[in-house]
């Protein structure tokens, strides 16, 4: 029979999946995806190498700052041992390292979110902490100092979050009663207002105790209330006592206020301390939502969750009665203590505990109030510690014990969310194993990079509305420690912590995921090296330095297009046998592909276990060079590829390749492509010609 396959968007699937060719994504898949990324057309294209950026010197934890789309505005927080850099996808910027109190065992605990300039750090044995990024001209507090890059300079600083911040409270009004005298006991309180609008706490009560209420008051009557002035008050708020509450009454830019009988708003009172997080019981999961900080996990109530008061992200004060804004506390009876485990916003309050999944709302679109808040089940999968992936209108989560990803979206028929197991398919990648951090690069490809517990990437691609979704291993030569993605220069750039062993040592860099080559560009740009460089002489060379970095090792190089082996780092030096003006100099990698057993019903019954055989296939490349073929991955034969002419780079061939794989009979097939030097490829389609027995 000859079968064509042309499309590979299902990656990598369990061996134990191989004789389900009754599966309608069966085709789609393969049996190994190695260093290569379903294409969202169906192709599967070679993934592009690793730039190295930095020595980091020891183990390191990246976390995205991410302040607009401008590549210039955008950085990792690079978390070390006690230490806080930050660095951009050009390199380390020149600060000071920043002392924190995570410990490296601590650091991929952190949960965190973004607001503006500040990214605040959550972790259950440790208070609130938030960076923050402050022009270098107006920047205040402990911290350091540099310039982006040649942008505008900024302040970095690590702060504590202290709480209920404000102005002192006013010291205790005076109070004079201006009428005949009585023997009702006025009582007032005032509070300092700053520029930005937060309200200190009210003052001690103030009183004048020969005064008359308020409703036996008659014309000429009034009360004058005084107060010391508060450092950097903008204005006052006055308070008057009806009814066992203190209801506001006005507004003062002075010193003193006089009440003309104005009439006590009781629902609008002084506000009260609160802080759920003292003594200890710091939260360990942060986002935002409708306006509030929410904050959940402490080591006292893992199953509570709460949130500031709206528009003021620090402040968890309360007033008595409560008001809309005031902030709200909620605990998840569940009948077991599950603890909170991530929290997004996703038009709902979204929170994963550790047995289920819950939306948290204010009903009929309302928002969440302290008076109004409805929370209910969605699932009971039970989730991670990793916070969860927002991708066009699906949510995703890793499964209770890291080794399941699943999806959440809104089902009308449901009326709720619904999700599905996505790496079903793929159980051989995830058992034994755990994910401990992901980063989700929408352009190119739509892909989510997930770090395993022994650092190998996995790639997952994911566009639920073509129903596109596969799973890929990429293999290095160290370990994967840390992943993060911010917005570059030509989309979304992914930056890794990996260790790698380097003339007997190990090290530790930090490097990020070249963009992939591109359609216009030439073959001399081509860049599928790992921890590598593009060194641009001002005129053609042999002898290149400046990869001190990879010493001892031997390396992958394309120079001016062509490929070449065999050359070897001395004292940071590489000799070429040839001089060169562009060369891609790194660590190899090997890309890998192989098809699934080709299975179907016929008149005399199934396939399964017929010996076959491979004839002559065809495979469909896009702008490739070389390449090769075979049965199996210890048996594989060159693609040829040749220059046009004697001593130029190599061409990028898009056509059609015809070759017999040969191997011998056998109860099942596969055809392996591999690409192992520093080339790109890209498989279309490939039309397999296979007889049976």
């Amino acid at each position: 029979m000859r079968t064509a396959l042309q499309n590979f968007t299902g990656g990598e699937i369990a061996p134990t999946l191989s004789a389900r060719y009754d599966l309608a994504r069966y085709r789609n898949c393969l049996s190994c995806m190695e260093n290569m990324l379903p294409g969202l057309h169906g192709d599967a294209t070679r993934r592009p190498g690793t730039r190295f950026v930095a020595d980091l010197g020891g183990y390191s934890v990246l976390i995205p700052f991410s302040f607009s789309a401008l590549a210039s505005q955008n950085f990792v927080l690079v978390l070390g041992d006690h230490s806080l850099r930050i660095a951009s996808e050009r390199g380390l910027e020149d600060i000071a390292s920043i002392t924190t109190p995570y410990s490296p065992d601590e650091l991929l605990d952190i949960s965190y979110a973004q607001v503006g300039d500040i990214v605040y750090l959550a972790h259950s044995n440790h208070p609130l902490h938030k960076v923050v990024r402050r022009d270098a001209d107006n920047s205040s507090g402990s911290g350091s100092s540099g310039s982006t890059g040649g942008h505008a300079a900024y302040a970095w600083h690590l702060e504590a979050v202290a709480l209920n911040t404000s102005l002192k409270p006013p010291s205790t009004p005076s109070v004079t009663f201006y009428g005949t005298a009585g023997s009702y006991a006025l009582r007032y309180k005032v509070a300092a207002v700053d520029a930005n609008g937060r309200e200190s706490l009210a003052s001690p009560a103030g009183q004048c105790a020969t005064g008359r209420h308020p409703s036996d008051w008659v014309q000429g009557n009034s009360a004058s209330i005084s107060w010391p002035a508060v450092t950097d008050a903008v204005e006052y708020n006055i308070y008057r006592e009806e009814a066992g509450y203190f209801g506001f009454i006005g507004v003062s830019t002075g010193l003193s206020f006089s009440d003309q009988n104005y009439e006590a708003n009781t629902s609008d009172t002084p506000k009260e301390d609160w802080d759920p997080f003292a003594d200890g019981n710091y939260p360990g999961v942060v986002t935002f939502h409708q306006q509030r900080m929410v904050l959940a996990a402490t080591p006292k109530n893992p199953q509570a969750f709460y949130m500031s008061r709206v528009g003021d992200f620090e402040n968890f004060r309360k007033s008595r009665p409560l008001q809309n804004d005031d902030p709200v506390e909620y605990l998840i009876a569940s009948g077991a203590i599950d603890a909170v485990t991530w929290a997004a916003s996703f038009g709902d309050l979204l929170l994963g505990t550790s047995g289920s999944e819950y939306k948290a709302t204010g009903g009929d679109g309302a928002a969440i109030t302290p008076g109004n808040i409805s929370i209910t089940a969605q699932s009971y999968w039970g989730s991670a510690g990793l916070a969860p992936i927002i991708i066009g209108n699906s949510i995703l989560h890793v499964q209770r014990h890291g080794a399941r990803v699943r999806d959440l979206f809104y089902s009308l028929e449901k009326d709720g969310y619904a999700g599905n197991d996505l790496s079903i398919m793929a159980p051989h990648l995830f058992e034994g194993h755990t994910i401990l951090q992901w980063a989700y690069q929408q352009t190119p490809g739509s892909t989510i990079w997930c770090l395993r517990d022994d650092g190998l990437l996995l790639a997952f691609t994911y566009m639920k509305e073509h129903d596109i979704w596969g799973w890929s291993r990429q293999v290095t030569a160290g370990r994967v420690l840390s992943v993060a993605a911010i917005s570059g220069e030509k989309g979304d750039t992914i930056m890794l912590v990996v260790e790698r062993r380097i003339n007997g040592q190990e090290r530790i860099f930090l490097e990020r995921l070249a963009p992939q080559w591109q359609d216009h560009e030439a073959i001399e740009e081509a860049f599928f090296v790992d921890c590598g460089l593009t060194l641009r002489p001002r005129q053609p060379e042999a002898s290149l330095d400046g990869l001190n970095h990879l010493e001892g090792c031997e390396l992958a190089i394309l120079a001016d297009g062509s490929p070449v082996e065999g050359c070897v780092v001395r004292q940071g030096r590489m000799e070429l046998p040839y001089a060169a003006s562009v060369v891609q100099a790194g660590l190899p990698y090997v890309s890998t592909l192989a098809t699934l057993p080709i299975e179907l019903e016929g008149p005399s019954g199934t396939t399964l276990g017929r010996q076959r055989a491979h004839g002559t296939c065809t495979a469909r490349l896009y702008r490739s060079v070389g390449g090769k073929y075979g049965p199996g991955r210890q048996e594989l034969y060159d693609l040829p590829f040749l220059p046009e002419y004697w001593g130029q780079a190599v061409l990028p061939y898009s056509g059609d390749v015809s070759f017999a794989p040969g191997g011998t009979w056998a109860a099942s097939d596969s055809l392996w492509l591999v690409q192992d030097r520093p080339l790109p490829f890209r498989l279309l389609s490939l039309v397999l010609e296979v007889s049976f027995s």
